[in-house]
């Protein structure tokens, strides 16, 4: 099932094209009724396709229909308050999305409850099976040696990520970094759930398909060893200069200690106001590419007739949609998610995988998982969708690539990718028609080919004003904007990619001129001896001892920005309700 997604940011208001369609459809019939004063103006879609059935649904709760909107089963119409929730449970419905970006409906799958995590549809083991990874799988290769840097929330060793040998951190550059309880866990829920895609593994697996079949956690590459580099903390906040360092630092260490980084995952974007050619964040992703690092990043989930997130929309990475599986069938039903950003101006995305309703670990007490205790599942799953997840398999599918190839680079991963990606489905969002199913059984197959992507070069002498878009943090009111980073070091474009492109931006625990502190790291902390990966920071955590009630939201102490409370929403926006959006809105979609 799909459901259509809209999105507020200040004035200006972005949305799929059907429902565009739609308006102009309803402005030439005519101006609708008038709703009452507390009616919310929704869009609400049929199980069974029919834009009739929706409209009888509305109609039994008092609401007015104002168009029909045969395109997608549905219609919009405006609803009385009061009457959201019962609409929502109607079985009748497949999807309520109020058209605001204040709260937001979801519907519940009605999957049987003893096969859901190996034959439902978003389960790991259906995940793996459409994309056709058993065959790689059956041949040994599993990630095994290679290493994925997950540049988001943070990571808790739950069961399926607790071995020692699993997870190892980089830095914490995240507003949590000075805190002793904190410091490297996820106190968000996004990068776990990451995590587990691209490299969960139970204990006693011993055959990933035939185990993953049976409900055991086995993510994509379930022998990959994941290097957490967490920038975000409980709130999702987090600047592009974080980001940015984090890039760089795994640039500059991607061999430290016996690391082995050879994929970047990176569910974040913006929506930046310059081209990529200019844009320091898009800089940062091609200097991971030229040295050698696959970076994949996901799409966007503004609708399908958006331009590609920031950094997606540089050439160079791997920009990842999502596909909505649709039940069983593996070859004939699956389509296009209406939230994927297709990309504009001969910049689309390369692949698209599973990215609806996928279940992964879920992290007890996180944002996600008090705001929406509906995407919970047998207490250690959680359900989520998003380009984001669409991105984590395919970080997955890649190590797996790199164990059976690794001298692969990373254009030609790229290059095998987008050669074998058309043996599903039948996408269709307006402005995207490609056929981009990431197809593992078609890599393992093919030869090596010989691959160099020949776009021109990015300058990365931008604003990192205009690299955030609209998407800010804040502090005490505060608001970081103009040309400086978090510790309120003055941003020079020129001067930053010259020693990024020199792998020079990084000086011990400096970063663009900056001393980045915090109670467990300082300075040459980063030089590759204090951080082995065999033990987690933050060990009296045990899954149930910390809530949303807790978190100290610790203070960045750096140069101008101090305090005790930073709020932000700029890694913001997937859903974690499964099949819809649910709960409050997290902001202006950033979070992918």
């Amino acid at each position: 099932m799909s459901f259509i997604m809209i999105r507020r940011s200040g004035t200006r208001r972005v949305m799929s094209w059907a429902i565009v369609a739609a308006c102009l459809a309803a402005l030439m019939a005519g101006v609708p009724t008038p709703a009452a004063a507390d009616d919310v103006d929704v869009v609400v879609t049929a199980e069974d396709g029919s834009s009739a059935t929706a409209a009888a649904a509305v109609e039994a709760v008092g609401g007015i229909v104002s168009d029909e909107l045969d395109l997608i089963g549905g219609v919009s119409a405006a609803v009385p308050e009061s009457a959201l929730a019962v609409l929502d449970v109607d079985a009748a419905v497949r999807s309520v999305t109020p058209d605001s970006g204040l709260q937001l409906l979801s519907s519940t799958d009605n999957w049987a409850e003893d096969d859901v995590l190996y034959t439902g549809t978003g389960s790991l083991y259906k995940t793996a099976k459409f994309i056709r990874i058993k065959k790689p799988w059956a041949a040994g290769y599993t990630g095994d040696g290679v290493d994925v840097a997950l540049i988001d929330s943070g990571v808790v060793p739950v069961a399926g990520l607790d071995d020692p040998a699993k997870v190892i951190n980089g830095p914490d550059l995240s507003f949590e970094s000075q805190s002793d309880e904190f410091r490297y866990l996820d106190t968000y829920g996004h990068g776990t759930h990451m995590a587990g895609i691209i490299a969960g593994r139970d204990d006693g697996v011993t055959n990933p398909w035939k185990d993953s079949k049976k409900g055991k956690v086995v993510g994509i590459a379930p022998d990959a060893r994941i290097v957490n580099v967490k920038v975000a903390g409980h709130d999702g906040a987090v600047d592009v200069s974080q980001v940015i360092a984090a890039i760089d630092w795994v640039v500059q260490h991607k061999n430290d200690n016996g690391m082995n980084i050879r994929v970047i995952n990176l569910s974040f974007g913006t929506d930046s106001t310059q081209t990529a050619a200019l844009d320091p964040l898009s800089f940062a992703v091609e200097q991971a590419w030229k040295a050698g690092i696959v970076v994949v990043v996901a799409a966007g989930n503004d609708g399908n007739g958006e331009a590609l997130r920031m950094p997606a929309s540089n050439p160079f990475v791997i920009a990842v949609g999502a596909f909505d599986s649709n039940g069983t069938n593996v070859t004939s039903d699956d389509f296009l998610t209406s939230f994927t950003n297709c990309g504009v101006g001969g910049r689309e995305y390369d692949v698209l995988a599973p990215g609806r309703s996928i279940f992964s670990l879920r992290a007890p007490g996180s944002t996600a998982d008090i705001e929406h205790p509906e995407a919970a599942y047998q207490g250690r799953f959680f359900r989520g969708s998003g380009t984001s997840q669409a991105a984590a398999v395919v970080s997955g599918a890649v190590a797996v690539m790199l164990e059976q190839r690794p001298d692969l680079t990373p254009d030609q991963v790229k290059e095998l990718i987008v050669a074998n990606n058309d043996h599903l489905g039948r996408p269709t969002g307006n402005g995207c028609e490609r056929r981009a199913m990431l197809d593992m059984k078609g890599i393992y197959e093919s030869s090596t080919p010989i691959a160099d992507q020949d776009h021109d070069a990015a300058a990365g002498t931008g604003s990192l004003e205009a690299s955030r878009g609209s998407d800010h943090v804040e502090l005490d009111g505060v608001i970081l904007e103009g040309e400086q980073d978090i510790m309120g070091t003055s941003w020079s474009g020129t001067s930053w990619s010259t020693a990024a492109a020199q792998g020079t931006s990084w000086s011990g625990g400096d970063w663009n001129g900056s001393s980045w502190t915090g109670s467990s790291w300082t300075g040459t902390s980063w030089s590759g001896t204090s951080w082995s990966g065999t033990s987690w920071s933050g060990s009296s955590w045990t899954g149930s001892s910390w809530t949303g009630t807790s978190w100290s939201n610790m203070a960045w102490n750096g140069s101008s920005w101090t305090g005790t409370s930073w709020s932000g929403t700029s890694w913001s926006g997937t859903s974690w309700s499964g099949t819809s959006w649910s709960g409050l809105s997290w902001g202006n979609l950033a979070m992918l």
